[in-house]
């Protein structure tokens, strides 16, 4: 099959040949339609995030159809349409697994990091971490929902019942998240690069009822804020912008540092926590959302030998909305 290798962190991705995966006990092959570029790929790829299996195949927002079943799975049949996301295998058996907190397992496997992903051609992926696709969706516009769109709606969740949200980095995850809430009757404030206009006007378009540089302060105090930029200098800025008693949720697997700040700006019971991975659960619960929530994904489409272009788009803010590699 094609694939796009990733041999050394920094240096671009190459278009390769390499032997079709074959499905383990418990898995099922995918011939893959479609992969989202995440921002968690350009980490892994431009090797922030440490000790990614090498040679890798990148990719976790993965939609494709089963062409092959390994052995003990009987829950889904050929043709089907499942989406792979970021968690790719977990132990079933620590602590944290048996609580239902199995995106903090210690022996996690994460795809397109530990385990190939879908910049390919086909994928074999555990049965377990896969998920059905809403009919309705399109491959090309379900891919960016098994990121940006399962770990933008774990942290949404992490928000409760606050009807004031401000989105700190107004991308793939916020696009998806910002339906959601204006569905939902939420206010959501949107906060992007300095002078960004384009992406400002995108977030009006979609519902935001302010939208102004992540620097600027809104006219309302917020309930609670999701910071999707990986800008560890946005903490205190958010710290600054929730009332007392609000929430700040780091929404991204990878932060630059974050500064020092007064300790009066945390005072008053705000809150600042930190998103990991996701679970099983948030998976279901998002697909099932999806059947009575409209979400349109806001894409650009790339043929799989383009990743690097397309890395290089996300990578330079050049992307609106999600990108997409797709295979013809």
């Amino acid at each position: 099959m094609k694939a796009m290798l990733l041999e050394s962190p920094g240096r671009p991705l190459r278009v390769v040949e390499v032997e079709t995966p074959q499905p383990a006990a418990g898995q099922v092959l995918l011939r893959v339609k479609a992969c989202g570029v995440c921002r968690t790929d350009l980490h892994v790829v431009d090797g922030e995030l440490p000790r990614p299996k090498l040679p890798l195949i990148p990719g976790h927002e993965v939609v494709g159809v089963v062409e092959a079943l390994g052995a003990g799975v009987t829950d889904v049949a050929l043709g089907d349409r499942l989406g792979v996301p970021w968690l790719g295998w977990t132990c079933g058996e620590c602590p944290y697994c048996r609580r239902g907190q199995e995106n903090l397992c210690d022996r996690a496997r994460f795809t397109g990091y530990g385990l190939d992903g879908g910049y390919a051609e086909y994928l074999a992926a555990d049965r377990r971490c896969c998920f059905p696709i809403p009919a309705g969706l399109s491959d090309e516009h379900a891919a960016p929902l098994l990121c940006a769109g399962l770990i933008g709606y774990r942290s949404f969740a992490m928000t409760g019942d606050a009807q004031k949200l401000g989105f700190y980095g107004f991308g793939a995850a916020a696009h998806i998240l910002i339906q959601v809430a204006t569905a939902q009757r939420r206010e959501v404030f949107a906060f992007t690069r300095p002078a960004d206009a384009e992406a400002q006007d995108f977030a009006r378009k979609l519902g935001a009822i302010w939208a102004g540089d992540s620097d600027q302060v809104t006219p309302d105090e917020l309930d609670a804020a999701i910071i999707f930029a990986p800008v560890g200098g946005l903490v205190p800025t958010a710290l600054r912008a929730v009332r007392k008693g609000g929430l700040v949720v780091c929404a991204g697997i990878h932060m630059s540092d974050i500064p020092s700040f007064p300790y009066e700006i945390l005072w008053g019971e705000r809150i600042v926590r930190s998103v990991a991975n996701l679970t099983r659960r948030d998976g279901i619960e998002f697909m099932e959302l999806l059947k009575t929530t409209p979400v349109r994904t806001e894409i650009e489409t790339y043929p799989l030998e383009q990743a690097n272009q397309a890395l290089s788009d996300l990578r330079e803010g050049r992307v609106h909305g999600a990108a997409v590699l797709v295979n013809e």
